[in-house]
């Protein structure tokens, strides 16, 4: 048998051993960020998922959706959709990747959109679809209303 030794100089092992700290650290990192740049997916097939999202998103809705409509993602989008889908990839969503798509949207009542307590206007819809949320928004129905996201600002 055969066997060779070979002596290690101390600045070699103290490169070495700085080299695999790097290492380490590098590969932590890059964990890190690969956690961060994956989306929150919420699955919200009952009713009991959609209020427990909505109250955790600060609002206070109605009991029930008022009304649940199914709609295509169009194929190709005009300049509504090109906007409304900017809204949704500033909350994480985007709907380029269900273009053809069938999906549920569910509309909620609010009752605590700060300056309109007491109108009928402020509404909040999900778009679901195979019971995972893929968008929504907050907006007021009002003739010079507004559309927002899902988030409400005064919650935090």
């Amino acid at each position: 048998m055969f066997v060779k030794t070979v002596k290690v100089k101390k600045p070699c092992a103290a490169l070495a051993g700085a080299v695999a700290i790097l290492l380490c650290i590098i590969v932590v990192i890059a964990v890190i960020i690969g956690k961060a740049g994956k989306p929150t997916v919420y699955t919200l097939k009952t009713e009991t998922q959609r209020q427990d999202f909505l109250k955790s998103m600060g609002w206070t809705v109605s009991e029930k959706y008022t009304e649940c409509k199914v709609v295509t993602i169009p194929e190709e989008f005009n300049d509504v959709y090109e906007e409304y889908n900017k809204l949704q990839k500033k909350q994480g969503f985007d709907l380029e990747k269900y273009k053809g798509k069938t999906v549920e949207v569910y509309t909620y009542q609010l009752y605590n959109y700060s300056g309109h307590e007491d109108k009928d206007c402020m509404i909040c819809n999900l778009m679901i679809c195979d019971g995972v949320l893929i968008g929504g928004d907050v907006c007021c129905t009002e003739l010079d209303g507004f559309i927002q996201g899902l988030k409400n600002s005064d919650a935090e």
